[in-house]
């Protein structure tokens, strides 16, 4: 108990700074915009942001993106509630009952049911990081190369399972993503795999050219051909406090939703977005009136609010612990600490208790701040909705320019991310999800070293793959979801829950 006091009093010591202040601020505000503004996304903002915070300390730099990240969670909720559109992936769910909450002249109290729940959530959720990362991260030292591997091929199954549309595409797309991050020299041999004689391409490619051109440039390419019909609030906010009776039917099911969140938020794919699925399920399902559920029923908003925020949250887990993102975001939050120097995984808590355990302290005052920049500003961010994509796209694409240029002063990074962007259209258009493309590539070097450190570790003997208890436990689990998944009718129900339009 001393030990986790001493730890968060540091943790706060440096989240409390004024730059680590002005940086989670910064990440909150802008999480909230993209959050309000549909169409471009946490993901897809990261990665444009990605280059920028290069230049920022590593505990800054995390600081920031996760606010970005957690904050379009709170900021996705205003347009579904008010405008019948999500902001965010997590916040489709909310549509249901938050905006019939709004027609029924309750936007003010949907709205700040949302950003209660989302805080109550993230604060509990925040508690369950600093609980849980670092014992995980202990157990973590005493895993054997063959058991990383296994957890890693478990994991990118997972992305699989639980990425929207045909599962072949899914799992095409996670190959295609492995294939990607052998571009490069290969340390142990020396030889050049699919460089095609560039020199720019003998170190491999940089996450920020594959992200920023697959979900930042491909998205805009996918979004602009779309018409820009988002409807305009028609109806006024109204009072922005819920009555004591939403309140009580409130709080049962924001509790449920954050320990459904927290534990959901762990998985690999897409589980902060199955998490606002199950939360509204179990609450229709818990209901004594399930039929109010579509009619502007609180519990439905509360619920899949704090199982989306929750959610958002405890992903860190496994990324901190574990050094393996469980979804795109953590992804590129992996390739950003990568790059400055930090590897993440159960030595971090030792070697960077700083950067730990400064970011769960700032995820408190990020809430915090998040539940500030909701209420009071929320006709700022109804103003914002009326803004046309024709002058954001161009004005994001040169920021991109920008930012990628600044960190190596190559233009040959401009024309990958250009290409890369044709990529991320074509896939879009194909059907292809990117998310698991993503975690392919960033995955891919990890499970090829240990791959390989399990054969060397064996003599050639293959068997050393399943010679640990572990990871025979762990391929076992794969080898189930994937044939779970060969059942028509589980198939289909997974297409079901998980498309996002």
């Amino acid at each position: 108990m001393t030990s986790l006091l001493a730890d968060l009093g540091l943790g706060f010591s440096i989240a409390l700074t004024f730059d680590n202040l002005l940086l989670c601020l910064l990440g909150c505000l802008i999480g909230t915009l993209i959050g309000v503004l549909p169409g471009i996304g946490p993901i897809a903002t990261i990665s444009i942001l990605l280059p920028f915070t290069f230049g920022i300390p590593p505990v800054g730099s995390m600081i920031m993106l996760a606010g970005i990240y957690y904050g379009a969670q709170y900021g996705g909720s205003t347009t579904a509630i008010l405008v019948r559109m999500p902001g965010e992936a997590g916040s489709i769910v909310t549509i249901i009952d938050g905006n019939a909450m709004a027609r029924a002249g309750r936007a003010g109290a949907a709205l700040a049911l949302a950003a209660l729940s989302s805080f109550v959530a993230g604060c509990v959720a925040t508690i369950v990081i600093g609980t849980f990362a670092e014992p995980l991260g202990q157990v973590a030292l005493y895993l054997a190369p063959e058991d990383y591997f296994a957890l890693i091929v478990l994991g990118l199954v997972f992305a699989i399972v639980l990425a929207g549309g045909s599962l072949l595409k899914a799992i095409l797309a996670v190959l295609f993503g492995i294939v990607l991050a052998t571009v490069g020299t290969d340390m142990e041999t020396g030889a050049q795999r699919l460089t095609f004689g560039l020199p720019s391409l003998l170190e491999g490619l940089n996450i920020s050219i594959l992200a920023m051109g697959i979900f930042g440039i491909g998205e805009i390419l996918h979004n602009v051909q779309k018409a820009d019909d988002r409807p305009i609030v028609q109806s006024t906010i109204g009072r922005l406090w819920p009555s004591r009776d939403e309140i009580r039917r409130a709080a049962g099911p924001a509790a449920r939703g954050t320990v459904i969140g927290s534990l959901l938020g762990v998985l690999p794919g897409s589980g902060t977005l199955l998490a606002p699925f199950a939360s509204y399920v179990m609450e229709k399902k818990l209901a004594r009136d399930p039929s109010r559920f579509g009619r502007g029923a609180p519990e439905g908003v509360a619920g899949p609010e704090a199982a989306n925020n929750a959610a958002s949250q405890t992903c860190f887990i496994p990324l901190l612990s574990l050094g393996l993102p469980p979804n795109a975001v953590m992804a590129l939050m992996l390739g950003a600490l990568t790059i400055q120097g930090i590897v993440p995984g159960p030595q971090v808590f030792t070697k960077n208790p700083d950067l730990f355990w400064g970011m769960v302290a700032s995820m408190w005052i990020g809430n915090a701040m998040l539940l500030v920049i909701n209420l009071p500003l929320i006709g700022i961010w109804v103003s914002l909705l009326k803004v046309p994509y024709r002058l954001l796209f161009p004005a994001i694409i040169l920021f991109c320019c920008i930012g990628l240029y600044s960190v190596n002063r190559l233009p040959e990074d401009i024309y990958f991310m250009a290409a890369f962007g044709v990529v991320g259209l074509v896939l879009s258009k194909l059907g292809f999800e990117a998310a698991p493309l993503l975690l392919g590539f960033v995955l891919g070097d990890p499970l090829e070293s240990n791959f390989r450190r399990t054969l060397i570790l064996g003599d050639g003997d293959w068997w050393k793959f399943v010679s640990s208890p572990i990871a025979v436990a762990l391929l076992l689990g794969a080898l189930v979801m994937v044939l779970v998944m060969l059942f028509p009718k589980v198939r289909k129900g997974r297409e079901d829950i998980l498309v996002e339009e």
